[in-house]
């Protein structure tokens, strides 16, 4: 199986599973990780979404012999078939998607990771975008994503030089929110998912589309935003828990709702 799902506690977990490739993306994991992300999006039951890999690698990005298979997609249906889509759809999806980068996340592996809400890397884990060593440019996202993480300067350099990143350093320049060291890295993501899951799911969905509109909103615009989706976050049962469990001294029992 390319892509292996799990249930657990308002967590649905996708993790890539081609691991004598490094996960590396054909047609059929492409279509694979669609579905599931659909299928997320859709169960009410599913509070937040972890993207993951087995073992030492995270996601090499597109598999070359697909990509250069006569008889394959070619890099036209790849891109709009395959990687935009997904980019797409974790970008929409109204849940947090939060990436736990466990290895190497190259090409469209990394900036698949940098679409996510948020990226936990392992320490030892790295980020290349590795597009100009093979004479392409970045896609899935990697030139909208990158430059607003870290710069235009720096993020230009990285994709010219296709240098490797580590999770420290790239935690350092904005890129990712953090790198934990290898002792500790299971407890801490699990501890953060838990966390995310049982928060007030729906309101951490507007705070996503507030924040993804940000980027291109004058402040009024944002303001206006800002006033809509509050009132949309004031209707739901959370919020009336929220402020009830404040008014108790207890800790607020969120159901997502």
């Amino acid at each position: 199986m390319e892509i292996l799902t799990e249930h657990r506690n308002g967590v649905m977990q996708i993790t890539f599973n081609r691991p004598e490739v490094y996960h590396s993306f054909n047609r059929t994991m492409a279509l694979k990780l669609q579905a599931s992300l659909n299928e997320a999006a859709t169960n009410e039951s599913v509070r937040a979404v972890v993207i993951t890999g087995t073992g030492k690698a995270f996601c090499a990005g597109q598999d070359l012999a697909e990509a250069i298979d006569p008889e394959g997609p070619g890099l036209e249906r790849i891109l709009s078939e395959h990687y935009n889509p997904l980019i797409r759809q974790i970008v929409a999806l109204e849940k947090p998607v939060l990436a736990l980068v466990n290895g190497v996340a190259a090409g469209a592996g990394a900036n698949i990771a940098l679409a996510c809400d948020v990226v936990i890397a392992h320490e030892q884990a790295s980020f290349i975008q590795a597009f100009s060593k093979i004479g392409l440019i970045p896609d899935s996202g990697g030139t909208y994503f990158l430059p607003r993480l870290i710069g235009l300067q720096k993020a230009f350099a990285l994709m010219m030089t296709g240098d490797k990143v580590s999770a420290k350093e790239a935690e350092q320049m904005n890129m990712i929110f953090k790198a934990v060291p290898a002792d500790s890295y299971e407890s801490y993501t699990a501890d953060f998912v838990a966390q995310i899951a049982s928060m007030p799911t729906k309101a951490l969905a507007l705070t996503k589309k507030a924040v993804q509109h940000s980027w291109n909103n004058t402040l009024t615009e944002q303001l206006n935003l800002e006033l809509a989706l509050q009132v949309e976050a004031g209707k739901t049962s959370d919020f009336k828990e929220g402020v009830q469990a404040f008014l108790e001294k207890r800790k607020p029992n969120f159901t997502g709702k």
